[in-house]
């Protein structure tokens, strides 16, 4: 059964424990992104795992080898299961995050294309005419697998493709999960629970799917049902 990822995407420490109460039991993997760690700092994570949660670090890591490599080693005293680091950093980088990361039970995820961005959004920042998300999402998984990283954040629409690719051990992470009656919000390359596990997707992040949700409970519930659809459709 695929994991299900909530995103405390709230702005404060009370705010993500809040969170967490309204969910009880149906939570036990939640993500720490940018906003909620640049506010609160490592605390955040370390007041979430002393309740037994697991956590997703979500800092899309990217800079000159040796930072990233510091800043994998703080991350893995914290006892976070997940890390993000950008597969656009390059070889060198992700091999130096790989190494920091070896002697724990730390998992490094590449990023390769936010799924906040279209098509011609991509050829723009990358100054190409056309880009294919796909094919581009491939190859930089490939690149990062290959220095070292454990699995992959994508979109939803590209998870076959890397399944396909990558085999059935490595983590494939997948955003841009979403109900049909929700709103798209700034996500582009979105699909339901069932659709991205039936694609290969092995863990669900979820946010305002359930976090603005008047019952989480609830919408985790329907998250997991949708999600168990998408079972044993690979292939």
């Amino acid at each position: 059964m695929a994991e299900v990822i909530v995103a405390l995407d709230v702005p404060s420490r009370d705010g993500a424990h809040e969170l967490v109460d309204r969910l009880g039991d149906e939570v036990d993997f939640v993500k720490v992104g940018l906003e909620l760690y640049t506010r609160e700092g490592p605390e955040v994570v370390r007041g979430l795992r002393s309740r037994g949660l697991r956590v997703f670090l979500d800092l899309k890591l990217h800079d000159i080898p040796r930072t990233v490599e510091h800043a994998v080693l703080a991350s893995a005293a914290l006892e976070v299961d997940f890390l993000t680091l950008h597969a656009t950093g390059g070889r060198r980088m992700v091999e130096a995050a790989a190494r920091a990361a070896e002697a724990s039970g730390l998992r490094l995820l590449a990023v390769t294309a936010l799924t906040s961005l279209s098509a011609e959004e991509l050829a723009e920042a990358w100054g190409r005419p056309t880009v294919d998300p796909r094919a581009e999402v491939l190859r930089l998984a490939r690149l990062a697998m290959d220095a070292g990283a454990a699995g992959v954040v994508s979109s939803p629409l590209e998870a076959r493709a890397l399944r396909e690719a990558l085999g059935p051990t490595p983590p494939i992470v997948t955003p841009g999960i979403r109900l049909a009656s929700d709103s798209r919000h700034d996500q582009v390359r979105v699909a339901s629970p069932a659709e991205a596990v039936a694609a290969g997707a092995d863990h669900l992040v979820v946010g305002r799917s359930v976090t603005a949700h008047a019952d989480p409970r609830q919408a985790m519930r329907e998250i997991r049902r949708h999600a168990s659809e998408g079972q044993g459709v690979l292939g």
